[in-house]
């Protein structure tokens, strides 16, 4: 009699499916189920056992893609940069230092006071005397992190890890001009990995090294060498993590990247930095033009930027150690580079390794 009548709209006009929720939910949870299992193959190289390569199929690496990991890094990417109240700034620096073993005593500034956001204590530079540059050896590592990959590159196909490969070509893109980058003339019927070869004898080397989110993100130059080129391929922006390296062929082609490419006294040499979840933002020191993760881009698109002019004939001349550019988190870091046959790696598959340590040496 009192009662009040409950007045319920429609089903449908409550709660209306659209595709873009489908694909966003079912992206991520697939995208959970996918981080489980690689935390069980970690588990397993943990203890010594040998993982099986499993690679992802198309249907699954699209349904991944559906995942707006772009937008997400975009927001992540302002949040960060969200000024903290200074009573707030202990705690969730503490968090983060905890959840991934931050070595703060590394740092410039210890006090966690000093870093107004998540964007500053992310980009913390490090005392002076925290990373030495290995002087005895001709290529250091460019930045902390761990080795996935390295070795001699054959047959156009790179290793990302072990067992999972990606085109040579589809990574660094077309060639570039022989006059810009001062190279050799090369014949026409050569492969890309024989064209990118200089001088005869040499052969080209990679290594690939994985930053984690606790790690050191500027990264800095590997080698004495000249950067004549920039190259941005807009992408996807999918996890980089060893794991998810290990199921997604060409993973890092499909990802945003930025390649820069020149010579060193041996030849060719490019460095290339991978964008992934959270790290939409790649910055080159020298490069005030480069704009990574647009809202907008054409799939497969790329763009160039010269920094041979006129009255620049040289390029960007860079020292070994010389900073170099910075991520937002963690991501990636390739080298690509010719070198003559008794070029020596000092390394280990799965190593730690920090910047200013040797890679290798003839």
């Amino acid at each position: 009699t009192d009662r009040k009548k409950l007045h319920t709209a429609p089903v449908g006009q409550v709660f209306r499916l659209r595709p873009f929720h489908v694909l966003v939910a079912t992206g991520g949870g697939y995208a959970g189920y996918r981080k489980y299992e690689d935390y069980k193959l970690e588990q397993l190289e943990k203890r010594g056992i040998e993982v099986p390569v499993k690679l992802a199929s198309e249907w699954e690496v699209a349904l991944y893609k559906s995942v707006p990991t772009r937008l997400l890094s975009r927001a992540w990417g302002r949040l960060n940069q969200v000024e903290l109240p200074t009573w707030l700034r202990k705690p969730v620096y503490s968090l983060y230092i905890w959840t991934f073993g931050v070595n703060m005593k590394e740092a410039a500034v210890e006090d966690l006071h000093h870093y107004r956001n998540l964007s500053e204590f992310f980009r913390r530079k490090l005392k002076p005397q925290a990373r030495p540059v290995c002087c005895l050896h001709s290529v250091i590592s460019p930045s902390d992190g761990k080795i996935l990959n390295f070795g001699q590159v054959k047959n156009c196909e790179v290793e990302q890890v072990k067992g999972v490969t990606y085109s040579l070509e589809s990574f660094l893109g077309p060639r570039i001009s022989t006059e810009e980058l001062h190279f050799s003339q090369a014949s026409p019927g050569n492969s890309f990995q024989q064209q990118l070869v200089t001088k005869e004898g040499n052969e080209l080397y990679h290594c690939v090294i994985y930053l984690a989110p606790g790690d050191y993100h500027c990264f800095h130059s590997p080698t004495d060498w000249r950067v004549s080129h920039r190259r941005h391929f807009p992408g996807s922006l999918m996890s980089v993590n060893p794991g998810v390296a290990r199921w997604i062929k060409e993973l890092f082609c499909h990802n945003e990247r930025v390649v820069l490419t020149g010579d060193w006294k041996h030849g060719f040499f490019s460095l290339t930095a991978v964008g992934a979840t959270n790290v939409g933002s790649i910055r080159i020191y020298f490069d005030q033009d480069l704009h990574t993760n647009s809202p907008c881009y054409s799939k497969g698109s790329y763009n160039d930027f010269s920094f041979i002019s006129n009255n620049n004939k040289e390029g960007i001349p860079m020292r070994k150690g010389e900073h170099l550019g910075e991520f937002n988190l963690g991501s990636t870091i390739v080298l690509i580079f010719e070198a003559p046959k008794d070029f020596k790696f000092h390394l280990k598959a799965g190593q730690k390794i920090r910047f200013g340590e040797a890679l290798g040496s003839l």
